[in-house]
């Protein structure tokens, strides 16, 4: 999928075996039932047919052959119940939109677009159950509203736009008991504040930064006096970063006051908030530290209890008169407010992935899973029904993309929460349940291999023998985000480069489908920067440093023995290419790379020495992905499939305008035939590139 490629074919590996800050419970009975809606279009493979060849200045022939959209699904990041319906915010999806779920018909009966941004993550509803509130994510600032109102006495009209906070993206809402509103989210290189909204006057105010250091905040609940405010460092971790804090912001006042417990400080970030009764119930992602929960006394904030749980992220709290439930990564738990117990919630259903939406009425806890569906569970009897929300109405439609892996039969395209899998030879499309994101994978022998975002490592998935992708091997959970997947043939090693979100590094995991065994190598590079790119020849990976913060070393190449795990040598890149390495690949004595502002370098092995550089933001503007196909080295950009002349170097357009739909950068892999997969929008495409060489 992204970045480095081995044109080597494998020998023969063998793969082993939010809350929102009110009494939930009177939400939930606020509103009423909406009309059912109409159900939802089947999802259709679109057939395969050739596109014309683009005419390049060394090609004899290119085809692009169209495969279809990508993956189709509706994707969900967030949800939450106001009285017997669950309304649902879309995720990477085109345009944005909410969608409402009746729980007594379990059907879809209304649909509303909000056309900015690309994802829901924040939901709210005031007390009357009358408004819902939606804030969006986006890629970059469009200087448009991102705060929706949706009045679900008329769900047939449209959301509509109420304001916009400048720090971009709204990762969490929460509604006083007076109606005011506030958002909290943030923007990359600048602290996040806390937010309001008045709907008497429609006026967005900030009301303050409260922790300098913060890189996000992902957590708010309100009383009639207080505004809770939690934040911390989950996106760009490392030195100088805050960990996990939490303010009490007095409304009558307008002064912001510490009160983060000393036992959370360790963690990275105040995950979620929730205002219980008398009590403000907080949880943290956790990092080295497993995560935690803290029951504190609304009226005594310095009176609470903190309670260590088993996952590495607490969120979605919601709760009956005795407990708390939450999700993790762990699965459901219950925490037990009478002797602070923490337990798994057992119940006859499947696997709930990613959890986005949990809240309780009457006994029934009402998730929304990140697979697309909702699952309503007895707590007292132990039983569920899950709904999957396309047959019921969600409108399905294609989705941006992740990354590609490719072999003769299968091309498998990541996802959130899924891996489609097209079969070439009949042109259908099976979407595989995985939780989190598939980053990057390679196939070998018939067998998929990815690296998981977040921190769940290494999965597989055969064809031959598999339903769903399955856990292969564990890695340290703070290096959660794996990037680029590769394949070292002499060593039979799976290598794998990861980021650390919020420690700061990265690290180099080396897995073998053959012996089942593993390796973790952390900040190979430094401890500053992650390894967002690898390559491979005669059993040396070659490491890509990059730094998504402003400060320190970026751009150094590390030649690594991933065997006996020990560097070789290094060298850092011309001051003209510091700015991270983006994507790495081979060809004979020659890496090739990219950076990740169009940069382009290449290092003659033998003589470990830069020979040759060059500026192709033209076609490179951002993030890039290479492959070694042919005896040619391509790279495909956000606009542009191109390769370079193997003896000059120089670049050629292949398929100018590509403009593939990808969420987390752009990604290319080949077959072992040489066909190359990418998007091109989003559409999932293969190029049958034959240069003159």
């Amino acid at each position: 999928m992204q970045n480095a490629r081995n044109p080597q074919a494998p020998q023969n590996p063998q793969a082993p075996q939010n809350p929102q800050s009110i009494d939930r419970r009177r939400l939930l009975r606020a509103g009423g039932a909406l009309g059912l809606a109409a159900a939802a279009a089947p999802l259709l493979p679109a057939p395969a047919q050739a596109a014309p060849a683009r005419p390049g200045t060394t090609t004899t022939t290119t085809t692009i052959t169209d495969l279809g959209p990508a993956i189709e699904q509706f994707a969900l990041m967030s949800g939450i119940q106001v009285g017997d319906t669950v309304y649902i915010g879309s995720r990477n999806l085109t345009p944005t939109r909410l969608i409402a779920f009746h729980l007594p018909t379990r059907k879809v009966v209304a649909t509303t677009e909000l056309g900015t941004g690309h994802s829901v993550q924040a939901l709210a509803a005031d007390h009357t159950g009358r408004h819902l509130y939606a804030g969006i994510l986006a890629k970059a600032d469009e200087g448009r509203p991102n705060l929706f109102r949706w009045d679900l006495t008329t769900p047939e009209k449209p959301a509509v736009a109420v304001g916009r906070t400048e720090d971009r993206d709204i990762r969490e809402l929460a509604v006083a008991p007076d109606g005011t509103v506030y958002a909290v989210g943030g923007i990359p290189g600048k602290a996040p504040a806390l937010w309001m909204y008045d709907p008497g006057t429609g006026a967005v105010t900030k009301l303050g930064v409260p922790d300098a250091k913060a890189t996000l905040a992902r957590a708010v609940a309100a009383t009639d006096t207080t505004v809770f405010f939690g934040a911390g460092s989950v996106l760009a971790g490392g030195d100088g970063a805050s960990k996990a804090s939490l303010y009490a912001y007095d409304r009558a006042a307008g002064t912001f006051t510490d009160v983060t417990p000393p036992e959370m400080e360790k963690d990275p970030s105040v995950r979620e908030l929730a205002v219980i009764g008398d009590r403000l119930v907080v949880s943290t992602s956790g990092s080295t530290e497993p995560a935690k929960l803290a029951v504190m006394d609304l009226a005594d904030l310095s009176s609470y209890t903190v309670t260590a749980t088993a996952g590495k992220v607490v969120k979605n709290l919601t709760a009956s008169d005795d407990r708390i439930y939450f999700a993790s990564d762990a699965g459901l738990h219950s925490y037990a407010r009478a002797t602070g117990v923490v337990a798994p919630l057992d119940f006859d259903g499947p696997d709930l992935g990613e959890i986005w939406g949990l809240d309780h009425a009457d006994g029934v806890l009402t998730v929304v899973s990140g697979y697309g569906f909702v699952g309503e569970i007895d707590v007292a009897a132990g039983t569920s029904v899950i709904t999957d929300l396309g047959p019921a109405g969600a409108p399905v439609s294609p989705q941006t993309t992740m990354g590609i892996a490719a072999d003769l039969r299968y091309v498998y395209v990541g996802g959130n929460n899924v891996i489609a899998r097209h079969d070439l030879c009949t042109g259908k499309v099976v979407n595989l349940r995985a939780p989190g994101e598939a980053k990057d994978a390679e196939v070998l022998n018939g067998v998929l291999y990815t690296g998981q975002y977040s921190s769940q490592g290494m999965w597989t998935y055969d064809p031959s023998r598999d339903e769903q992708p399955h856990q292969l091997a564990e890695f340290p959970s703070e290096q959660n985000r794996p990037l680029d997947v590769c394949y070292d043939a002499v060593n039979r090693l799976l290598l794998v480069g990861v980021q650390s979100d919020t420690e700061g590094g990265g690290s180099l995991w080396t897995y073998s489908p053959a012996k089942g065994t593993k390796s973790a190598y952390i900040n190979p590079v430094d401890s500053i920067q992650l390894v967002r790119a690898v390559a491979t020849r005669d059993g040396v990976a070659y490491l890509g440093g990059d730094n998504p913060t402003a400060q320190g070393p970026r751009g150094t190449l590390v030649a690594f023995d991933p065997v006996a795990g020990r560097e070789l040598w290094r060298v850092d890149l011309p001051a003209s290419l510091t700015t991270g390495v983006a994507a790495l690949a081979v060809h004979g004595r020659h890496l090739y790379g990219l950076t990740r502002k169009g940069g382009f370098f290449v290092v003659d092995l033998t003589i470990r020495r830069v020979v040759h550089t060059a500026d192709h933001r033209a076609i490179c503007p951002g993030f890039a992905a290479m492959v070694t196909s042919r005896g040619v080295v391509y790279g495909v950009s956000d606009t542009t499939l191109f390769r370079f002349d193997p003896k000059t170097f120089a670049v050629t357009a292949v398929v100018p305008g590509i403009n593939g739909a990808w969420y987390s950068g752009p990604h290319v892999n080949a077959d072992s035939h040489g066909r190359l997969y990418t998007m091109r929008g989003h559409h999932l495409v293969r190029v049958d590139d034959r240069p003159e060489v």
